[in-house]
Order: structure tokens, then sequence, then C-alpha cells
């Protein structure tokens, strides 16, 4: 007798062949047939209708803090994922001196929006080692999950508040490098960084990777080598925008020195910057010319986040904004009543230098969210274009008008510019362009600007009843088998007999996400956005149900993904 049999299902297998009908046995935590299953099982499912795949790996998540409050990780487990990987951008919560903890929690509250009073109270920070981080979570949580090794937490390890400040002499170089080695021993994925200039830590400085030179970036790289099933993963300005040459030259030396794959988050695909996507695409043809290999992550979903010119937001990035949105509250709202500082802001986020952020300076397409003042009662749900219109001012004016009445505490939604057939087009194009991968859902951080984890479900009904812009086959594997791939996950992404019995099962007709919704959910009463999940009939991790008819059933059968057990070495090749 086995364990569980999914009957008459609609096989997708991740591999990208043709869809079958057939049956799904399993055993052990462990596919053991894929075709007619004659043995009986503990736990029948009858799938007529149906679809089952792997269950979905998702690449780039901040769930390193919020395992410890919710196993789940919701939403994503819900909407099917059943391995994340964390310690993404140079951020972790370990190595960890106990007096640092403070800065830590503080600096993720800043670069990666987790509320400060959901890290003090959900945490509860009583490690030092990366493989006691490991350990406090492995066997209690629901979904399999992997975590880099950052840069920050490795700097402020070894050189303390002078992490932040200065360049690391040769010894304590050395020990970074001996740190890293001994936390992929215990099990980390590998390397990760960022050299963005728009990650800062709590006090408003530069975080600590930021203060690193090439030198120890690539020496921290090339450690990452010495060991088996290891990746890396970098954030650079480029990023955001268009990489220059200088930007492409370290990614392609940082993976050549590490001789593994290196990933990179996110590429913004938009019909009316056509010459992005060859731009940013181009690092993984520098890469292979050093022997490494550099993949792009996309999403394949346009996110909604939403704005506030109270708390820190994309906003606050625009060039030079942050002389006003950094002021006290009552500074600020003068400030932004004044017509010369208007009009500098406006012409400052539509200007060149703001890159990619310039999307944000759309103002007329934003829509009002929750609103406060008496003043703007009713128009929760209206554009900025026809409140704009009604009054007779200008779209930038307007959204000044309604926030400063509501003390800078309104919700704004800016409508996606690139929703167009066109850019929907480019998207499919880089999707199936190797250099580049589906991903970069951020999910576990921003939690109260934007709600990336639904990504796949949302895909899913997408190319099934929307776009249909590729093959469901294909949809299936870009969501499994080719994150699993890049990271060399043993035995997963996959619905072959031997691997892992990770399964998503859903209903076809329905697969998708509903809207994202702000609930005080987390601990400390902070609220985040989420989204239900529609469709997803029954999630399985290592042969055990998580998910049953939309919602996690409490069960934690999710592994901690540890580098050379659970991981192959990926060429760069």
């Amino acid at each position: 007798m086995l364990d569980l049999v999914v009957r008459g299902a609609t096989v997708v297998d991740g591999t990208g062949a043709s869809a079958r009908r057939a049956d799904v046995g399993v055993q052990d935590g462990r596919i053991v047939a894929v075709g007619e299953v004659d043995d009986t099982a503990t736990t029948e499912i009858a799938a007529d209708g149906l679809m089952v795949t792997p269950g979905f790996v998702d690449p780039h998540t901040h769930y390193d803090a919020q395992l410890f409050w919710d196993s789940s990780a919701s939403p994503s487990s819900v909407h099917g994922v059943t391995s994340v990987i964390g310690g993404n951008c140079g951020f972790t919560l370990a190595p960890l001196h106990a007096e640092d903890a403070d800065y830590l929690r503080r600096m993720m509250a800043k670069v990666e929006g987790m509320p400060l009073a959901a890290l003090e109270r959900g945490v509860k920070w009583d490690w030092e080692s990366f493989g006691e981080y490991l350990d406090r979570l492995d066997g209690n949580i629901a979904v399999n999950a992997g975590f880099l090794v950052g840069h920050c937490a490795l700097r402020r390890y070894v050189m303390g508040s002078e992490a932040v400040g200065r360049e690391a002499t040769d010894q304590e170089l050395a020990a970074m490098v001996r740190e890293l080695h001994i936390a992929i021993d215990a099990g980390g994925l590998g390397f990760s960084t960022t050299l963005s200039k728009t990650h800062s830590d709590g006090d408003g400085q530069p975080v600590a990777s930021r203060w690193a030179s090439e030198a120890e970036v690539l020496a921290l790289c090339a450690a990452v080598k010495d060991h088996d099933g290891t990746t890396l993963e970098g954030i650079i300005d480029g990023c955001l925008d268009q990489f220059d040459d200088d930007e492409i030259e370290l990614f392609a030396k940082m993976s050549a020195a590490g001789q593994r794959p290196l990933n990179w988050n996110v590429l913004t695909v938009d019909s009316r910057v056509p010459e992005r996507v060859p731009r940013q695409l181009s690092a993984w043809d520098r890469a292979a010319a050093l022997g490494g290999r550099v993949v792009a992550l996309t999403m394949p979903v346009l996110v909604p986040m939403n704005m506030s010119f109270l708390n820190f937001c994309g906003l606050f990035l625009l060039p030079g904004w942050g002389d006003v949105m950094d002021l006290p509250v009552a500074e600020r709202m003068a400030r932004l009543r004044d017509p010369e500082t208007r009009a500098w802001m406006d012409a400052r986020a539509n200007s060149d230098e703001a890159g990619v952020f310039r999307r944000l300076a759309d103002w007329k397409n934003y829509v009002l969210g929750d609103t406060y003042a008496p003043a703007n009662e009713g128009l929760k749900g209206r554009t900025v274009a026809d409140l704009a219109a009604e009054r007779g001012t200008e779209p930038f004016a307007t959204l000044l008008d309604v926030v400063i009445a509501d003390d800078l505490r309104t919700i704004l939604w800016p409508i996606a510019p690139d929703g167009d057939a066109a850019s929907w087009e480019l998207r499919k194009s880089v999707w199936e362009d190797g250099r580049a991968m589906l991903g970069g859902s951020d999910a576990g951080a921003h939690l109260d600007r934007m709600c990336g984890a639904p990504y796949t479900t949302r895909f899913l009904g997408d190319m099934l009843r929307g776009r249909q812009l590729v093959r469901i086959e294909d949809a299936v594997r870009m969501i499994t088998s080719d994150p699993a791939q890049l990271f060399g996950l043993r035995d997963r992404g996959v619905l072959t007999p031997g691997a892992h019995a990770d399964l998503a099962v859903f209903d076809p007709a329905t697969i998708g996400a509903g809207p994202a919704t702000l609930v005080a959910d987390l601990p400390g009463g902070s609220a985040r956005l989420t989204s239900d999940a529609i469709g997803m009939e029954h999630v399985f991790v290592n042969g055990v149900e998580i998910v049953a008819a939309n919602a996690s059933n409490g069960a934690t059968p999710g592994t901690i993904l540890r580098s050379g057990r659970d991981t192959k070495t990926v060429s760069t090749s």
C-alpha cells in the first residue's frame, strides 16, 4: 500500500513534456510511479479535471525572519510554492553576535520593509553561527527553504560597527572568508551581496557590503567554489535599470571567481525602453567569455505596489526626493505645500537620472487607496487623472493636495505603465531566453507595500486562460525545474519517479490569485499585504499535505535545503 495516490489528473511534469492523464503514486516522501497506479493508498485523491505539477520553486525570497512566526511561508505556500530560496541581496540574520541583533533588525526593517515590531517580537534571535540559525528552522517549517550567506551579516560579525564606514583589512577579509566557509559547511547555499545605492541601514548609512572593495567581493565569491552545490546572488545599481560596462564586468568576474552561476534581481521589461533587455542580458555573454554564468530574474506578472508619502517606499528613492521625504512629517508637509518644491520634485522624478523609478512619476495614473480626512471622503478607488480633471488642477498637485489633507497617510496605487501588448510580447521573448529565469517575488519583504508571492498562480492562470503566451507545459517548467536546476536542487522541480513528492494539485479552470489585501496579522499587530489562492486544491511537501482547498493546515514537513546534501554543483559552462 502506498502513502498517497493522486488519480486521473492531467500531469504536467515540469520537464516541458506534453501533458498527459496519469496517476501519481507516493511512498515515504518520494514519487514512486507516474502512470497507471494499481496499488491502493492510505490517502487517495480523485483528480479528474485537476492538474498536478511539481511544487513551485521561488528563487528570490526574504522569508529569513517570517518563517519563525509563520511556518507556512504565507502566502507563497497556498500558491503552490514548495521550495524557497532566502538570504538574498546580502541580507541574512546570521552569523550574529548578540549585541548586533538590534542593528540587524533595524537594517532589515529599512532595506526589506519588515516591521521592526514583528522582528522584535516574532524572532528570538538566540543563535550565533549560521548553522545554529538553520537548526532553529529545521523541522519547523512547511516548505523547503535554502539560504545564501549574506555579505552584510558576515561583515558585521567580523568588523562590528566598523563594517559600515571603511574597507576591510587583509586580516578582516581573511576572517570573513573563514566565516563564509564555516557557514557553507553548515548548509549555506552560497554567497549573496548588494552594492546598490538603494540599500541603506537603519541609521541611514550605506549597508555594510557597500563599503567593500572589489577585491573583498571577489575573494568571498571565490570561497564558494570550494564547496559542492553552491551558488551566488548579487544586486548592483544597474539591476534597476541598465548596467554600465563596469557593472557587467564585475558580475562576470564574480561568477568566474566562484565558478558558480550568479543570479540577479530584477529585469524590468518595458516596450518603451527596448534597449534595456539586450543590455541587461549581455551580462550573461560577458560572463560566459570569462567562464562564468550570469542569469537575470524577471517577473512574469505585474506586481501591484502601493505607495505612501508617509512611510519609506520607492518614492523616497526618486533623485533628490530624500531631501524632502526624510524630513519630519510636519516639515515634510510644509515643503510639499510649496509650489517651487512641487515643481522641483516633479522635474526630478521625470528626469533621466530617475532611471527605472521614472515609472513612478506617471501621477495621473495613480489610483487612490485608503484615505482618512473628511475632505477626502469618497475618493478611494478614483484615479488622480479623473480627480485632476474635475478640480482643474495638475495631476501632481492634485495628488499632493489629497496626501497633505490625510497628513501623508493616503495609500496610493500606481497603475503599471508597461501592461501594453508590446511589453507582453517582449516579456515572452525574455522568458524563452536561456539568459533569464522567472522569479523575483521578494516574498517576505516589503510587507505593507507589495505582494509578489502569488506570481505563480497568477502566471499559470494567465497562460491557461488569459494571454496564453506560452504552452502550459513550458509555463510549469519555468517555475519548477528551471529554478531547481539553476540552484542544483536534488530531485526537485520535476514530477518523475524518484523525485521528492513536492506537488501542486489545482483546477486549471480557476487557478489564480485574489486581490492584494492589507491584514494586521504580524507580531506586534503590524500589517502586511497578502493574497488568497484560487483553485489550489492540494499542496504536498515531501509527501505530506500542507494546503487543502486554498488554505494551510499547519503541517511542517519542510526541510532546510543544505548545500552539498540537498544540492549539486551547477556548471557555469
